[in-house]
């Protein structure tokens, strides 16, 4: 084990806590002093608290009023949460942090209510310390929903008040907006924009806040809300609109993800892309899924960002210390330096080798130092440097290795038990412990994640008092015709045989390959008229853009192959093993 995990002798302790104990102890013996030295809180972000890195994976909201932004934490957690208001104007006027409640160690019972600003950000459990640093306007616009919440006990979520538009936006909030928005946008995991469907204008507010967060283009996600509003013509046209709208702000030659949908729990108006919908929802909770598992990649990858500005405004620091004249014409030494910041950020990219990405905005750099007093920078100190260079190529490369280890028993958790996300809305949109909707009692939900579609269309059959008991059965007749021109022998095909009907789909050999080892379910290297029935069936699931799982689930399996334990579990774990091979 990795030295920085070595002392920790009890190993029941849950992973991800050893890993964020690692990432405190580097951060605190090796880049804050650093940091400290060179006043980096003075031009960049504050230092770092235990709660950073303890905190649970957060989800942050932005969006105009009206977007349905509140009404999107509502759909997620399928109840109220103290403090919620909707409204069709900007009801929200607050930065709400909805988060699970503390436990009362007296009673042992979960509270619930509203936490006030000011209370907040005193409080060390909380990763709000450094919001203080705004002031007492934006303290009083910025309160905490604690709730006794399932999907809260694994993620967070921030909702934001509703940017405004028209002659709105010019009313002064009191508070820097944009900076509160970026100094979120650093912590959290991921970052929501919500548009609605009727409202895709960006106004300057608007244009400022996507300008503060469009530096974490990684964390960014798109919701087109309310999408069944319009019809598909016109959700055609509103997409390209708003993928022109994006790209004039978002300057990024990936094109950003935009899920579209209507998340509320109400009738949609117009249902004619109701399957769309459903499959765009299912792509954004699996990313709300992986949060989790995620979480110490992601304090991992920040942590190195940081050590890389850190070192960058070190550099920095020193060279204009090293520049300034020992006793007279020091303020035009320093004006000249901040004139000409550009060049000097060059020559230090130059000399030490580092990519001019890595530094700041010459911008927003000389605004800063222009109030900085110079006298107090200092030299630059080797060792400092060592240090961070030691953590970022030794000691966080040991850290992967745990990470890794610790994402893979993540995974392993997800297979036995079920999503990392519970509670709310992904208890309806996620199967229930065992494969494929299956509840512990036997029961189906056909209204789970991907029941019935593809591979596990059919799972039910026979379950019924009526209807066929195997799916395939439905065209086995027409199957049958092609079996018995290709002349059975003994009532089976051989390889040669099957292959020149297979191929006639125009799918690859290694899809066929899989299609052939499902559908010769007793090995024999000969095909019945039933598991030629299964191969076209397969091959047709194939055909339409389903995968196939690596083993046949047991409602698949020809039924006089079957014997009374497959009658009886109807559904196998095999697919969630399903692939697109």
């Amino acid at each position: 084990m990795m030295k920085w995990l070595k002392g920790d002798k009890n190993e029941d302790t849950d992973d991800f806590a050893n890993v964020s104990a690692s990432l405190k102890r580097l951060y605190k013996q090796r880049l804050r002093p650093l940091e400290e030295s060179y006043k980096f809180s003075d031009f960049h972000s504050p230092p770092m608290d235990d709660a950073d890195f303890d905190s649970k994976p957060m989800i942050l909201l932005i969006g105009q009023y009206s977007t349905g932004k509140t009404s999107f934490i509502r759909y997620l957690l399928e109840r109220d949460f103290p403090g919620m208001r909707i409204g069709p104007e900007p009801t929200t006027d607050c930065f709400i942090a909805v988060m699970a409640g503390d436990k009362d160690p007296a009673t042992g019972v979960i509270n619930e209510g509203v936490i006030p600003g000011n209370a907040l950000v005193v409080d060390k459990t909380k990763p709000f310390k450094t919001l203080s640093s705004f002031g007492n306007n934006f303290l009083s616009r910025f309160q905490c929903s604690s709730m006794n919440h399932q999907v809260l006990q694994s993620i967070s979520i921030i909702d934001t008040p509703g940017i405004l538009s028209g002659a709105k936006q010019r009313v002064n909030r009191g508070y820097q907006f944009s900076k509160v928005l970026t100094w979120f946008a650093e912590r959290v995991d991921r970052i929501v924009l919500l548009f609605d469907a009727h409202k895709l204008d960006i106004s300057d507010e608007f244009h400022e806040a996507l300008d503060a967060v469009k530096s974490y283009e990684s964390k960014i996600r798109v919701v087109l809300n309310k999408c069944d509003q319009v019809n598909t013509q016109q959700l055609m046209r509103v997409y390209g609109a708003l993928m022109w709208s994006l790209g004039k702000v978002i300057t990024t030659p990936e094109v950003v993800r935009v899920y579209l949908g209507s998340f509320w729990d109400q009738p949609l108006r117009f249902d004619e892309n109701r399957v769309l919908f459903e499959d765009e929802r299912n792509d954004l909770f699996s990313d709300i899924q992986s949060l989790p598992r995620n979480a110490a990649l992601r304090k991992l990858n920040d942590l190195i960002k940081r050590a890389r500005l850190a070192k960058v405004h070190a550099y920095i620091i020193s060279h204009l210390h090293d520049s300034m004249p020992s006793v007279f014409g020091k303020d035009k030494a320093k004006n000249n330096m901040i004139k000409d910041l550009d060049k000097i950020f060059a020559d230090l990219s130059n000399k030490h080798k580092i990519s001019l990405g890595d530094f700041p905005k010459v911008k927003d750099m000389q605004e800063k130092l222009k109030m900085a007093d110079f006298s107090k920078f200092r030299s630059l100190s080797s060792s400092m440097i060592q240090k961070v260079d030691d953590m970022i190529s030794n000691d966080i490369a040991e850290l992967m290795v745990a990470i890794q280890r610790d994402e893979a028993k993540a995974t392993d958790l997800i297979n036995r038990e079920g999503p990392a996300v519970k509670g709310g809305i992904f208890d309806n949109w996620s199967s229930p412990p065992g494969p494929g909707g299956v509840f512990n009692d036997g029961g189906v939900n056909p209204f789970s994640n991907k029941w019935g579609e593809g591979v596990m269309e059919g799972m039910d059959y026979g379950t019924g008092t009526e209807g066929t008991s195997w799916i395939v059965d439905e065209k086995k007749s027409e199957y049958d015709e092609i079996f018995y021109k290709l002349h059975p022998v003994n009532g089976k095909i051989n390889g040669s045989e099957a292959k020149r009907e297979m191929i006639k789909s125009k799918l690859p050999n290694t899809a066929l390959a899989k299609v052939w080892r499902l559908a010769d379910n007793d090995q024999d290297g000969a095909l019945t008229d039933e598991e030629f029935a299964l191969a076209m069936h397969l091959i047709n699931l194939r055909a339409e853009g389903h995968g196939l799982p690596d083993k046949l689930p047991k409602h698949l399996i020809p039924p006089t192959q079957r014997d009374d334990e497959d009658e009886e579990g109807g559904v196998d774990g095999a697919v969630l093993g399903e692939s697109a091979d």
